[in-house]
């Protein structure tokens, strides 16, 4: 048996799923949010960026003086933007490891 057969063989017997696999759970055994947090993180935290600098620009685009209060609000909210996205994600994730834990301590479950 060649190494790549060992190795599929390995992960199926083990039985982790991929990213496709576990996203299209309908059973809802697998969760994917503690292992994809931080790329949720990263996309939340770029389109905030991209929000900001498109109402910046636009703020820009009608005058200097709105213009620069546009980028002054925006830097606020930015900053409140990452705030909230991250309180929530470690809030989900911290409720995941929960459930794991009382799955585990109970003897049942499959995380």
């Amino acid at each position: 048996m060649s190494d790549a057969a060992q190795v599929l063989e390995a992960r199926h017997m083990v039985g982790e799923k991929g990213f496709f696999e576990r996203l299209l759970d309908f059973s809802f055994r697998y969760q994917i949010t503690q292992k994809y947090a931080t790329v949720l993180y990263g996309l939340h935290l770029l389109l905030g960026l991209i929000v900001g600098v498109w109402f910046v620009f636009n703020g820009f685009q009608a005058s200097t003086s709105q213009g620069l209060l546009t980028l002054l609000l925006a830097l606020v909210a930015y900053f409140l933007w990452i705030l909230y996205v991250r309180v929530a994600l470690e809030f989900l994730v911290a409720m995941f490891r929960t459930a794991d834990n009382i799955a585990r301590a109970s003897g049942g479950g499959q995380s």
